[in-house]
């Protein structure tokens, strides 16, 4: 499993960990950058001002940038990086930070919760980036913090990007004119926390709503999604196909075994563990799936227990799934419950000839304390997904049924849990 970090430094300009002096790992198909001797970098594009707090979202941003005219060669962006608490979510933003740069792009991070204070600070060093910067790229609009800077900026073009399946939530919500609330969180939100930032999610809603032709200042917001979204009249939306990653990593080299990709659903309260636990099991058990990439938000216990009476061996990915699968070794068949993934592999390994399948989620698998939108909002996913194969619910007695080349004798081997910190180089 990926190491626990070291105590988090102040540093803006670059991950904690290397401003420490630690050389990041170089990653397969990256060009290692000249420290000295070339021509100087490009300046960064200060008129675009880029907000991330996970990896996904900083991978979502260089996919856009990617999009862009390469004539005259835009300048690279400057991208915030609102660092998290969680371990496994800043030591993957560190490798998505080590790509960005190497795309030329400047990379503020930024320990936007290092204590009481550290909103001030990081808001005060944002600020004159925020007053000059023409246009904003967000990462997350349901992020309070977000909404925060949202509230300060004097951008008058705003592109939202995905941040997984949240993307069909916000579309919807804004249409609805509704208030910014993620699909699994439940009750009224209006304690004193909602209600002290509850002007300034107003406001975020407001600048994030396009301004029609013709309105005195003139306001645009673009949507840069491979998720299906019916958006908001006025709000462009830019296809997603992940052409950026397609070009860095691959083609994958293809084992002859089925890898299983986790979700976070048990630790957001959706799930119920045991029910999880029992679906992982048949589906590996009917599908030969060997390895269990883990979510980034996946508590450890969960995970141990899962190797222990699965046998999978549970890999824990320093990238964005879309990154380790492409640049690969991956299972001819990657199996998926209703998440952004069921969306994006599709497109990031087009052309591999890898399927990907979808089980659904059993309503008896809902905890009591799910959200009542959930049930709804997970079939939206699956029903929406393309170019994927819809498998239907499994428990601990059930069989999902088999496809070409899936075997159904198991093909599991004992031998205790087996945790990694990415994927085996041969298999």
């Amino acid at each position: 499993m990926t190491p626990p970090e070291g105590t988090p430094g102040g540093g803006r300009g670059v991950p904690p960990e290397e401003a420490a002096g630690t050389p990041a790992r170089r990653l397969l198909g990256i060009p290692r950058q000249r420290t000295g001797g070339g021509p100087d970098p490009a300046p960064a594009d200060r008129a675009t001002l880029a907000f991330v707090e996970s990896p996904v979202q900083l991978l979502n941003v260089l996919e856009w940038a990617h999009t862009r005219p390469a004539a005259p060669p835009p300048a690279p962006l400057t991208v915030a990086v609102l660092a998290p608490h969680d371990p496994m979510t800043r030591g993957q933003l560190r490798r998505m930070a080590e790509l960005a740069r190497a795309e030329g792009h400047t990379i503020r991070w930024e320990e936007a919760r290092a204590g009481a204070t550290a909103p001030l600070r990081t808001i005060g060093g944002l600020a004159p980036l925020l007053r000059t910067a023409r246009r904003l790229v967000l990462g997350d609009p349901f992020s309070r913090y977000v909404q925060l800077l949202l509230g300060l900026a004097r951008a008058r073009e705003i592109v939202v990007v995905d941040d997984g399946t949240a993307t069909m939530e916000f579309t919807g919500q804004l249409a609805r004119g509704e208030r910014l609330v993620r699909w699994h969180r439940h009750g009224t939100g209006r304690g004193p926390r909602e209600l002290l930032l509850a002007p300034f999610a107003a406001t975020a809603r407001r600048r994030l709503t396009p301004r029609p032709e013709g309105a005195r200042r003139r306001r645009t917001v673009a949507l840069f999604t491979a998720m299906p979204v019916a958006a908001p009249e006025g709000m462009a939306v830019l296809a997603n196909d992940f052409a950026w990653t397609r070009a860095r990593f691959g083609p994958p080299r293809l084992t002859r075994t089925a890898d299983l990709v986790g979700t976070s659903l048990v630790e957001t309260g959706v799930v119920d563990t045991d029910r999880y636990l029992a679906a992982v099991a048949a589906l590996a058990r009917t599908h030969g799936a060997t390895r269990y990439f883990a979510h980034r938000r996946e508590s450890t216990g969960k995970l141990h227990r899962l190797a222990t009476e699965t046998g999978l061996e549970v890999v824990r990915p320093d990238l964005p799934l879309e990154l380790i699968a492409r640049r690969g070794p991956v299972g001819r068949t990657v199996l998926s419950f209703p998440s952004t993934v069921v969306h994006t592999l599709p497109l990031a390994l087009r052309g591999t000839g890898v399927q990907v399948a979808v089980c659904d989620i059993d309503p008896d698998w809902l905890t009591a304390h799910a959200s009542p939108r959930a049930r709804g909002f997970l079939d939206g996913v699956t029903g929406t997904a393309r170019a994927v194969r819809r498998l239907p619910g499994t428990g601990p007695g059930e069989r999902t049924g088999t496809g070409p080349g899936e075997r159904t004798d198991g093909g599991r081997t004992g031998g205790g849990p087996k945790l990694t910190a990415e994927p085996d180089s041969e298999r």
